[in-house]
């Protein structure tokens, strides 16, 4: 249950863009949550704006006062603690309305398309860039972070939708971006 939250705000940086330090940020929770192996933590971005795009500069864990409290006593911050505001554990507003944040993937590199193409139907390269043209590009326009894969040490862009505010909360797990597409986090 979502019933405490912690805001990580992060500090001007002279040299270093709030969506590079955004991105780390988020890859240091990503590894955090996936060694902790925990479920019952969310995230949102408070300050996320689709005009101009943008995830914003804070941060939002969601959580029990127990899960965020543990997650904070692990040492997943080492290197960011000098861009960071960090507040303590505070109650979530009895008035606050709820909604899901997720993950959105969007098939935006046609040559990656194609090369899996071939894969699948053994086609010649000819063959799959006749069945996939560049214009099937799909140029999103959602806010987004940009992480590398630790598995596969590929860059990408995760995507976030916040979902539509409701008035009652749906419980559900969080994956290890903190992220859930039926799971939802107080929205205030």
């Amino acid at each position: 249950m979502t019933t405490h939250y912690i805001d990580l705000n992060l500090l001007p940086d002279p040299e270093f863009s709030d969506a590079h330090l955004l991105s780390a940020l988020m890859s240091k929770l990503h590894r955090a949550l996936a060694q902790l192996r925990v479920d019952d933590i969310g995230i949102s971005f408070p300050r996320h704006s689709l005009h101009p795009r943008t995830l914003g500069k804070v941060l939002r864990l969601h959580g029990s006062e127990v899960g965020l409290t543990n997650l904070m006593a692990q040492d997943w911050l080492r290197g960011m603690r000098d861009h960071l505001h960090v507040t303590p554990p505070a109650a979530v507003p009895a008035s606050a309305q709820h909604r899901t944040v997720q993950r959105r993937q969007f098939k935006t590199n046609a040559e990656r398309m194609r090369r899996r193409r071939m894969r699948r139907k053994d086609e010649t390269a000819e063959e799959a860039a006749a069945a996939i043209p560049d214009s099937v590009k799909r140029h999103p326009a959602l806010p987004y972070v940009q992480l590398r894969s630790a598995s596969s040490k590929q860059t990408f862009c995760l995507f976030v939708v916040h979902g539509p505010l409701q008035s009652e909360p749906t419980d559900g797990t969080f994956n290890t971006y903190g992220l859930s597409s039926g799971a939802t986090i107080p929205w205030f």
